[in-house]
């Protein structure tokens, strides 16, 4: 999908390119890329880092082209292996345009568009505008780094009871969630740094430390969030073991219950002369005699908690 906004107290679309305008592109086809290189004339070396979904985040430069690339956090499906990822997000400016090309639909995009519009922020350099969008990704990290706390405490509460091993699978599908934020977050705070030396004082002072102060944030909040998850998923995994234990000893506190009169009643079934075989209530004396003595197993296995 490609999208044209123009600044105008925020971004208004437009229905053509034009000068000193935004191009945002997601999901790029063979139709894009050759808009980008016949209509405007980007360098053919920026391709094949805009196109790679594994792009690490970094800058580069091609006579008057800049290419930043930062990697920005989405919801993945329900039938991906992790409910959150990261994904690039290339920016590609020179001294009339701005393109940003991304890989899939976000939700960053479309709210950081409302965002601007709905506080009429002037975006009116290149170095302001990758802070932006730098500022809006570490808010959504934060977004959904709340939310996998969220999915954390309720599989905490549905792990205490648990013998399945899709709990913790759920969890390691968040652990794995939480790493690719860490290293996506520690390769955009190192495009901070790199903004400061290329662009020197081209930018927003004020800006800049909320941004840096914001991806900190993020940064140690995932960080934290992995210390907290690693303890647990090794505490529920011997709650686990334990919680199979103690069916198993359950399991087997009933099976020595019953094994008495099991027991009993095959001496009877064997074909050899046994006293008081013909009595008329010898039936009777072995189902109370059964009976009693698996009671009494009862109330001292009640005793030492096996049942």
């Amino acid at each position: 999908m490609r999208q044209f906004l123009c600044q105008d107290n925020g971004f208004k679309e437009c229905e053509a390119w034009c000068p000193h305008c935004w191009v945002n592109i997601e999901n790029p086809d063979m139709n894009d890329i050759n808009f980008l290189l016949g209509d405007l004339h980007m360098p053919v070396a920026f391709i094949e880092s805009i196109t790679d979904i594994d792009e690490r985040p970094h800058m580069d430069r091609e006579g008057d082209w800049r290419l930043t690339i930062l990697r920005i956090p989405v919801r993945l499906k329900q039938t991906d292996e992790m409910p959150y990822g990261t994904v690039p997000i290339s920016i590609i400016t020179n001294n009339e345009i701005i393109v940003t090309v991304c890989s899939r639909h976000t939700e960053l995009i479309p709210d950081f568009i409302s965002h601007t519009n709905a506080r009429n922020i002037l975006i009116d350099t290149e170095p302001d505008f990758v802070l932006r969008i730098l500022y809006s990704s570490a808010f959504w990290y934060l977004k959904y780094l709340r939310k996998i706390s969220d999915d954390v405490l309720h599989d905490d509460k549905r792990l205490e009871r648990s013998i399945r091993n899709e709990d913790l699978k759920n969890m390691m599908k968040l652990q794995r969630t939480l790493v690719f934020f860490n290293t996506s977050l520690q390769g955009n705070n190192t495009v901070v740094g790199r903004l400061e030396h290329v662009y020197g004082n081209g930018f927003d002072a004020d800006l800049l430390e909320d941004v840096e102060i914001e991806l900190k944030q993020a940064d140690n909040t995932a960080n934290i969030y992995s210390n907290i998850l690693s303890s647990s998923m090794d505490s529920f995994s011997s709650i686990i073991s334990n919680n199979v234990n103690a069916i198993m000893k359950k399991m087997t506190a009933v099976s020595i219950v019953l094994m008495v009169p099991t027991l009993i009643a095959s001496f009877y079934g064997m074909n050899v002369e046994i006293t008081y075989g013909n009595h008329p209530y010898v039936f009777w004396l072995i189902l109370g005699g059964s009976l009693l003595l698996s009671s009494i197993l009862y109330v001292v296995l009640k005793k030492i908690r096996w049942f």
